[in-house]
This record gives C-alpha cells, structure tokens and sequence, in this order.
C-alpha cells in the first residue's frame, strides 16, 4: 500500500489524531509540532512502516501457536518446554513448527558476545538506582501510552496490583541481567515471555471486548519496540538522572544487550537499532502512535503509585511507607514534570527532591568506579547485592 493511499480505515484510531492532516487536536501546542514533524520531517515510508507495524504481531511465535492450538496444546508445550530447557535435539520426532521456531531462535550474525558480558557488568554495578528508574521512570512513564495499556487492562492488569506487576518484570529483568547465554535463565525467561505474548495475542484477537479498529493488534511490533527502547534508552537517561553516569563504552554495550533481548522476545530486526541517538528518535516515532493518556493510564498510575503504602503493618512501618511514596513519587516528578503527573492523574504538589539528594552520592561513585580499576569488582558486587536485595524484599510482601 503507498503511503500517499492511507485512509483513515488503514489506521487504527489510536493513531489518527498524529496521521490524519484535518483530525481535531486536543492537545495543544505540543501536539501540532509532533504534526508538523510527521509532515515535513518523517519520511513517508517510515510512516508507512509505523502504521504497518500497528497491525503485525510477532509471525514467527504467532505461528507456532497457532499450530499448537490446531494439534495438541497439552503435547506441543511440552515439546516447547524440552526444547527450550534441553535443546531442539531432545525432541523426539520434533515435528517442523517448533523446529522452524527454534531456528529462528539462532544467535543472529550481529551479535557480539562480548558486548553481551559488559553490558551485564554494566547493569550490575548500578545497584538500586536501576530499580528506581526502571520502577519509576520506565514503568510509570509507560502507562503513558494508552494504547499499549488497552491489552495490560484486558490481561487482569487492573486486579492483579501493581507490587505483582513490579516482581514480574523485576524478575525477568533480573534474569536477563544475569546474562544471556542459550540455556541460561535469562535466555529461557526471554523465549518464555515471548510465548506468553503470542498466547495473549491469540486471546485478546477472540475476545469481543479487543477493538482492532482501535488498537491495532494487541502487543504490537510498535508497542513492543517502544517497550524495548524504554529498557535501553529511557534506562540510561535516567540513570544519568539520578548521577549514575554511563560511559560510551556501557552506553554501546547496554543498546547491543537490548537489541539481542529484545529481538529474542520477538521484535522485528527493522525496530532494532545500535545507538542511544537511533533509540532516541524512534522512541520518539512509536510515541506518535499513541492515544492521550485515558481512564486505563489513571488506574494504572494510582494502582503503582500506592504500591508503597500497602507494604507491611501500618501500626509498625508506617513511616517507611510514606518515606517510599514520597520516594518514587518525586522520582517521577523529576523525569515526567508537572505535565507527566498531570497526566497519570497524580498529584503534583510533591517535589523531586529524592534524585537531587542522591546525586552527588552516585556522581562520586560513578567517578571512582572509572579512575579505580581495582574496585570495579566491589562495585559490581555491591550493586548486584542491592538489586537481588530489593528482589527478595518483593517477594516477601506476596
């Protein structure tokens, strides 16, 4: 289809407001410069490929599910397990879809090894502050996109609260970062979660309640690849954010780690880039497909915010409880400003005084871990300690 020949029907409504010239704008000035960007900025087939993108899934997992479904659910995923746990080779008659599944699972020809293991240190040594800008930042940032919270709602998103939310990507990140090896844990997590994606993606296509026309298809290529920019690129910006500073080295190691991860869970390589400023832009990119902020990014966004008040005995921790609100509340105050709370419904009289207070602190360390060789190992020790710390702690409150 030409991009000159896009009518509204061929996008989904959640997009419209951006891509059709005359559509009503809600949203101020803010809104007609991402207009006059796609207008005479974006070239039209990277509109083309955005628009497209709102309607593609992950083919590769997609079809393998749909086979499973044709054939014997109970058997296949079993078969799935085996060969995800000892290898397609211990398959028995493995029959062709999971062999073409795993095929496609093959370390692709771009992939530095190298780059994998120092990103893994990288991540590591920033201890708690990469729980926070992932908790605070990613997370919470993300319930911007209303688009994407449409399957989140629809999943149980809503009744499952938001501390179980937490672990599960805690967990998988946690994995991830342990490193990516075939049979390690993280590699495992990452085809398993991919998995589950297509699982909800076929459910989500057959409940009545999913409005294609809308949405698009549930977890897209371009919700999944803002996903992914937001573990890569908005991970790094906040860290800086809170004083944690990243050389080019990391920032390059960090991009690489993701764009394996990330294409391991199912993004379309033509969504992977190399390079924070590559990131940054197609952020930017997938962020003009998606709706205002809606009923979903208010309930998403109270249920994460009154997360730390629901930990523990109040007549014990209640102190602790309003410390950790007031915490993760000025963090998100700090990257998202008055207009980012404005928008998730929170309030806006908190002051980002937590990011400014640690500053320092994680700056100095920044600086010894690159002028003191020696201590490196200490260093990621140390970090790795506070993030499998604050792991446990989550898991204690279930």
């Amino acid at each position: 289809m030409a991009v000159n020949s896009l009518t509204m029907s061929d996008i989904p409504a959640r997009a419209q407001p951006m891509f059709a010239p005359n559509y009503p704008i809600k949203r101020g000035l803010n809104s007609r410069l991402k207009q006059a960007y796609i207008k005479y900025v974006l070239p039209k087939t990277q509109q083309q490929k955005l628009v497209a993108g709102l309607w593609q899934g992950d083919p590769l997992m997609d079809d393998f599910v749909t086979w499973m479904f044709a054939t014997n659910p109970r058997l296949a995923r079993q078969q799935f397990d085996l060969a995800l746990n000892q290898g397609i080779e211990a398959v028995v008659d493995c029959p062709e879809p999971l062999q073409r599944l795993f095929a496609g699972l093959q370390d692709p020809s771009w992939l530095k090894t190298e780059l994998l293991d120092e990103a893994v240190l990288a991540m590591q040594r920033t201890g708690t502050s990469a729980n926070l800008v992932m908790r605070d930042l990613a997370l919470m940032g993300g319930y911007l996109m209303s688009g994407f919270n449409q399957a989140l709602v629809l999943t149980g998103a809503l009744t499952k609260g938001a501390d179980k939310r937490i672990l599960e990507t805690g967990q998988w990140w946690f994995d991830c970062t342990q490193g990516m090896q075939r049979f390690s844990i993280g590699f495992k997590s990452t085809v398993h979660v991919r998995l589950i994606h297509a699982l909800v993606r076929r459910h989500l296509l057959q409940n009545k309640e999913w409005n294609s026309a809308r949405w698009g298809t549930p977890i897209c290529q371009v919700d999944m690849a803002a996903t992914y920019l937001g573990f890569c690129v908005v991970f790094l910006w906040g860290l800086r954010g809170l004083g944690v500073m990243t050389s080019s080295a990391e920032s390059k190691s960090i991009m690489h780690f993701w764009r394996y991860t990330c294409w391991l869970m199912g993004v379309d390589e033509q969504w992977l880039v190399d390079t924070e400023k590559q990131g940054a832009l197609l952020l930017f990119q997938t962020l003009l497909t998606q709706a205002a902020p809606d009923w979903t990014t208010l309930e998403l966004a109270k249920s994460l915010s009154i997360e730390p008040l629901t930990r523990g005995a109040p007549s014990y921790q209640n102190w602790r409880q309003h410390w950790a609100y007031s915490k993760h509340l000025s963090i998100t105050r700090y990257f998202l400003g008055k207009r980012g709370m404005q928008d998730l419904g929170l309030t806006t009289k908190v002051l980002p005084w937590y990011p400014p207070l640690v500053f320092g602190f994680n700056a100095a360390k920044s600086v010894l871990y690159y002028t003191l060789p020696n201590l490196r190992d200490y260093f990621v020790t140390q970090g790795r300690k506070q993030q499998q710390g604050n792991l446990l702690e989550l898991k204690q409150r279930l």
